[in-house]
């Protein structure tokens, strides 16, 4: 786009509408929201302009001319640090195939979020300053292309989210909060570690012909970069990838959440507002499996296949556990939050198959979850927000009271189910169709589809329960839709509906990047046994 820094405007206008926020008395109430709504308004344009200027022939994994929107500079160095020599970290951005819809995701949920926080009834300054400040974070992991920078961004989004539960959650927000922080810095501490050893293992060659040691993700994907005594090196006879790639998998697994890492869900999705719920299951999720796929995959293809059947086997036991735990629900809250658990088991799934189509679905999947779970916890907002109770038994008749309503659930849930023509449907399907043309992980694939009938069977006994049969007359002055309820829901069911008729418009954006990455982790790199390390 004619050297306009896209990435770092998207990334970083919430910051100055938090700057503003910050500067505007506490009364001035209207102004604070408005002022998020243009931040977060302005992303979705911006993300609007990437996909419309993005080049879908282009894509690839370690080569900087694969990736779309760069923005490169030296943004730290340290000089005269005796053995350690001269410290180089730039600010690097970049989008391919991969991140892109991930970009484009974020800017959604997050407008649609801050339409949703409107009736935050406290507090309303700290909120919304914090809020801006979880978007940079998000959107800044998506589009970092040094190791360094994404751990900057990565590390970032936990203080807002903790105090975003903490204060403004629900009876046991503190319980929740502390659980969320304690598990996600745990993982956080891995992950630094795994990225110091990368650092100390590769070299960059710089344009004067010197070579540092770097955390630049694209150098630390080819093994040519790699020292033969680099600690991390695959060259190195006594190194411990095998290790490092557990560690950072566990950092990753957890922010899935993976089983069973998985238990800090459940409780920050019940404590959490609802305006929270929806960016923790649209976006936050999603960072677990980006950074698979961004740092794991391509760092250590070794030993990505040597693993793949245990990915498939925990993304099996995620769609299975987590569908049955959820039918085990009375909460509306807490069946949606395991639902999710459900449901990136079909990422972890297709991630495992190692295939151009199970990888396209997995990244697929991203995506529609991200809308429909947004949707889901959407939706339950909007009845706690009127009866102030979650309670699945509690209900019984909403259709006939609030139809347009219903409709709008009708469509969130055979989406989450799904039904052909719906999005859902599409990114499973890939997956299924990925993982049951690899040999190694066929019977997990098939045991998977389990997941399909507990998911129907909870879906549509929710359905049953809440919204069919005789009204509840305890309900019957509850009111329909308003119009900022509209507005949060009309835009992701268009997007549910789209993307279930017409795919292609997210495949076509992916397919190249992953037929790359694909190509990297099967043939690129020298494979190393389990046994031979």
């Amino acid at each position: 786009m004619n050297g306009f820094p896209l990435l770092t405007f998207l990334t970083f206008i919430p910051v100055v509408g938090m700057v503003i926020i910050l500067m505007l008395p506490k009364e001035k109430t209207s102004f604070i929201k408005y002022t998020t709504l243009a931040a977060t308004g302005i992303q979705v344009v911006l993300s609007a302009a990437m996909m419309i200027n993005y080049n879908y022939g282009a894509g690839g994994v370690f080569e900087q001319a694969s990736f779309q929107f760069i923005e490169k500079f030296r943004w730290i160095e340290i000089a005269g640090l005796s053995w350690l020599g001269t410290v180089k970290i730039d600010y690097f951005m970049g989008v391919d195939g991969i991140s892109a819809p991930m970009v484009l995701l974020t800017s959604i949920v997050a407008f649609i979020a801050t339409i949703s926080s409107w009736n935050i009834s406290h507090s309303l300054k700290g909120y919304f300053a914090l809020f801006l400040l979880l978007d940079t974070g998000m959107m800044g992991v998506f589009v970092s292309l040094d190791f360094f920078l994404f751990y900057v961004f990565w590390e970032l989004m936990l203080l807002p989210m903790y105090f975003l539960i903490g204060i403004w959650g629900g009876p046991r927000k503190e319980y929740a909060a502390i659980k969320f922080f304690i598990y996600t810095l745990f993982g956080s501490v891995f992950m630094l570690l795994v990225m110091i050893g990368l650092y100390f293992s590769a070299v960059e060659t710089l344009a004067d012909g010197s070579q540092v040691f770097t955390f630049n993700m694209l150098a630390l994907m080819d093994s040519a970069n790699y020292t033969a005594d680099g600690i991390l090196s695959p060259f190195n006879p006594a190194n411990l990838r095998f290790i490092a790639y557990i560690a950072l998998f566990v950092g990753f697994a957890i922010k899935i959440p993976m089983f069973p890492f998985h238990t800090w869900l459940p409780d920050a999705h019940v404590e959490a507002p609802t305006p929270i719920s929806v960016i923790l299951a649209g976006v936050l999720l999603k960072m677990g499996t980006y950074g698979i796929l961004r740092i794991s995959y391509p760092m250590f293809p070794e030993i990505t296949r040597d693993l793949m059947w245990y990915i498939a086997l925990f993304g099996m036991i995620n769609i299975i556990y987590g569908a049955l735990c959820a039918m085990a629900q009375r909460d509306f809250k807490k069946l949606i939050a395991y639902s999710s658990i459900s449901h990136m088991g079909y990422v972890m799934l297709g991630m495992a198959s190692l295939s151009t189509t199970g990888i396209n679905g997995a990244i697929l999947q991203m995506f529609n979850h991200g809308t429909i779970t947004s949707m889901l916890f959407l939706l339950v907002g909007v009845i706690y927000d009127r009866a102030h109770t979650r309670g699945l038994n509690d209900f019984g008749g909403l259709a006939t009271q609030m139809p347009v309503y219903t409709g709008f659930v009708t469509v969130a849930f055979f989406a989450a189910i799904g039904l052909p023509g719906l999005s859902g449907w599409v990114s499973e399907a890939l997956v299924f169709v990925g993982s049951f043309g690899v040999e190694l992980i066929r019977v997990l694939a098939m045991i998977s589809t389990l997941g399909i009938l507990l998911g129907a069977g909870y879906m549509l006994w929710t359905l049953q329960r809440v919204y069919l049969g005789k009204l509840n007359e305890k309900w019957k002055e509850l009111t329909d839709l308003d119009g900022r309820e509209y507005a949060m829901l009309v835009p992701l069911t268009i997007i549910i509906i789209t993307l279930g008729i017409y795919p292609s418009l997210a495949l076509d954006i992916m397919n190249t990047s992953v037929n790359t990455l694909v190509d990297l982790i099967t043939t690129s790199a020298p494979k190393f046994l389990l046994s031979g390390m």
